[in-house]
């Protein structure tokens, strides 16, 4: 079956999980399916309830993603009902034949009816949005840091990743979508595809075994493998810890309370003989999860020790700024979010004058006993040519979330180059051999600069030997006349 979380198609299937987008910060997960596999008693089947209405999930499912669904008159009272007195008599159960209960509950369902008022939007999950909703177990990693995570860790389509602590399962989504590459099930053709995977350890067993619900439920089954294990002692091979098959892994991410222990495993040879988790042929990229200085230096004092270079730290602070229109003013009367009062003088003083000439027409016309026509024209403090348009009032402004998130945790980053042996080596020397001659070298190009001074060079040769030749020239003149006497 197709996940959602990275194929999620046009349209909400049955059996899928879906988000129920209630408002900016509020979004419901939940597993859509028409019949009432809880049990609640709605004899519309499976219900959401939530502070903007009931949704029945027959409202839901076949639905295009992203549309407007409003809620459903849903009667509540019928919960609870299903007593001693409603259970089936064995005649009925007879009769029923090869019927499901299912079945049978799927085709006695009461058609939903749209309620007065309430509505949400249906959307289709991400690891975005499944951070912000998922049930929190621990703590979570959050967008800002996983992916910049992902970035550092090299992941890409058909890459193996290595998690540690999989908690409540935000980095998994995340990791997963970064190396998938296909579906298990599907067939290649021609030269065989490497699909992605992630391998999640957890210790403690109830959260071990809920991640491993949840990721059947979203479809990720074959690309995620969740393994309940102390991977201090146990490692990171697959299956059994001592004798298990190798994950070939590239990136690894362990959100620990002491990493450093787990960092044994983490070598190209392991001590103990065993096969080691790291792919052979590529580098491995390693980063840590550590809110606390302390375990950051026990950290990479251990990773020095077994050969991890490049290691660095950092910080992600992540800060939220909200663009909007602040609108203020008397003609903003009935706009959602605006301030309706006076924002000059002159606004105020008009609107007391117009005030004042609605009453005094109100006191003449009851004086006559006759009705004023009321234009709701009037009320508005612009002349008509120039009033704005809604979307263009008020003035743009921006303000930060009102709830800062500072530190999360630290990241330390680190680099395993692969394994060089002297096969390698050797290979390396005949492919590209370092004694190897090439023919005649072409000179290089002189440069601008290079040739103006071989230039200048020239020029100052060629008058060196100019003044020495009228030297010579001056001499031989002379001696003759030095020669010659009177007899």
């Amino acid at each position: 079956m197709p996940s959602p979380f990275l194929t999620p198609g046009t349209v909400a299937q049955a059996d899928n999980v879906a988000l129920l987008h209630l408002r900016r910060d509020q979004t419901i997960p939940t597993i859509l399916r028409a019949t009432d596999d809880q049990n609640l008693g709605y004899k519309e089947g499976k219900v959401s309830n939530t502070r903007f209405g009931s949704f029945p999930h027959s409202t839901l499912i076949n639905q295009p993603w992203g549309s407007q669904i409003v809620a459903s008159k849903v009667d509540t009272g019928s919960r609870g009902r299903r007593g001693p007195g409603n259970k089936r008599k064995a005649e009925e159960l007879d009769a029923s034949g090869t019927t499901t209960p299912a079945e049978e509950e799927s085709s006695n369902l009461k058609k939903p009816e749209a309620a007065s008022s309430g509505f949400l939007h249906l959307m289709y999950p991400t690891p975005e949005s499944w951070t912000l909703s998922l049930p929190h177990r621990t703590q979570v990693v959050y967008t800002p840091d996983y992916s910049y995570i992902l970035h550092r860790l090299r992941a890409r389509p058909g890459g193996t990743v290595i998690e540690a602590g999989a908690g409540s399962g935000s980095f998994t989504h995340a990791a997963v979508r970064a190396v998938f590459n296909g579906y298990p099930t599907e067939e290649t053709t021609g030269k065989k595809r490497r699909l992605g995977k992630v391998c999640s350890f957890e210790f403690h067993e109830q959260r071990a075994t809920r991640v491993k619900e949840e990721i059947t439920e979203h479809g990720l089954d074959g690309l995620v493998e969740v393994t309940h294990r102390d991977v201090y002692e146990g490692g990171f091979l697959l299956g059994d810890p001592d004798t298990g098959r190798s994950p070939k892994a590239s990136a690894i991410f362990l959100d620990l309370p002491a990493p450093w222990l787990a960092l044994k495993h983490l070598v190209r040879k392991p001590p103990s003989g065993a096969e080691s988790p790291l792919d052979p042929n590529t580098t491995a990229y390693l980063c840590t999860f550590s809110p606390c200085l302390e375990q950051v230096e026990r950290t990479i004092r251990v990773m020095r020790q077994l050969g991890w270079l490049n290691i660095s730290m950092v910080e992600v602070n992540h800060r939220r700024i909200d663009v909007k229109r602040e609108r203020i003013g008397l003609d903003c009367e009935g706009i959602r979010g605006a301030t309706v009062f006076p924002k000059s003088v002159d606004e105020a003083m008009l609107k007391l004058r117009t005030d004042d000439e609605r009453a005094k027409r109100l006191r003449l016309a009851h004086s006559d006993g006759t009705r004023v026509a009321y234009s709701p024209e009037e009320d508005s403090t612009m002349p008509k040519d120039q009033q704005q348009a809604t979307y263009d009032m008020g003035r743009l402004v921006h303000r930060t979330e009102s709830e800062i998130k500072t530190h999360t945790s630290y990241l330390v980053f680190a680099i395993l180059p692969r394994d060089w042996s002297e096969e390698d080596d050797l290979k390396c020397r005949q492919k590209w051999p370092s004694n190897k001659i090439d023919a005649e070298p072409k000179p290089a190009p002189k440069s601008r600069k290079q040739q103006k001074k071989e230039f200048k060079e020239l020029r100052l040769q060629e008058q060196k030997e100019e003044n020495e030749g009228r030297q010579r020239e001056e001499e031989q003149e002379k001696q003759p006349t030095e020669g010659t006497g009177d007899v």
